[in-house]
């Protein structure tokens, strides 16, 4: 189970491996490929294709200023796309351009209220500039809104990923009673997720309790899909 807060804080960090592994003659390939599309670019400025493979060679060169263009006008031509804008709000956020940032997220937010990737992204924001009580009240007011829709139009929303994402940001700022109250929650209302188990244990753990953390790491385990458990073995 990854944890949305940290994402942007591992893909920077995975762009970071990824230049370094790059070798001078690759550099100089992709800088010229890089402005034979930008000068498709010039004459053609909406060319989905030169600005779709200029951004994947602004993000493998992690020219963090050089990707903001082209995903800007992708965001133009789709603003409905929301892996675009979320993105662009990824990028804006590494540029420290905070402001940027957050007008992206709550773009995204503005046509799809519960995008946790969205949230999570305006909630790292947030914690980024510790501001955690700006976070939690944004996800507070969005579990509010969703069980409100879901009792008025009879909507199945998942609200869990949006009370795990919660219980992340209380974990972080150390406010472990709240979260293992939700996470308590969240594992009685949906009895075969694995996930607000793992969070709980690894809480505990976090916390040194290590009699309580193996039979929650064991039935976390055995609910967890295939693809999940490994990780989960490796905090025996």
């Amino acid at each position: 189970m990854g944890s949305i807060v940290q994402e942007t804080k591992i893909l920077s960090q995975k762009n970071s491996e990824q230049v370094e592994g790059i070798s001078s003659q690759e550099k100089t390939r992709l800088e010229a490929e890089a402005r034979g599309y930008q000068k498709v670019l010039d004459r053609e400025p909406h060319n989905e294709t030169a600005l779709r493979e200029l951004l994947n060679i602004r993000l493998q060169q992690q020219d963090i200023l050089g990707a903001i263009a082209p995903l800007e006008t992708l965001v133009e031509i789709h603003p409905k796309v929301t892996e675009y804008a979320i993105l662009l709000g990824q990028t804006k956020q590494h540029a420290e351009d905070y402001e940027g940032a957050a007008a992206a997220y709550r773009d995204v937010l503005a046509i799809s209220p519960l995008n946790i990737m969205a949230l999570g992204g305006l909630v790292n924001l947030f914690l980024n500039q510790n501001l955690p009580e700006r976070a939690i009240a944004l996800l507070q007011n969005t579990l509010t809104q969703a069980q409100e829709a879901n009792e008025r139009d009879d909507q199945n929303a998942d609200l869990s990923s949006i009370q795990l994402l919660l219980g992340e940001v209380y974990t972080e700022e150390e406010k472990y009673a709240d979260a293992i109250a939700l996470y308590d929650e969240i594992a009685a209302t949906h009895e075969s997720d694995f996930r607000p188990i793992l969070a709980k244990a690894l809480l505990l753990q976090k916390q040194g309790d290590t009699e309580a953390v193996k039979p929650l790491l064991e039935t976390a385990y055995e609910l967890a899909p295939p693809e999940y458990k490994d990780q989960i073995k490796s905090n025996f």
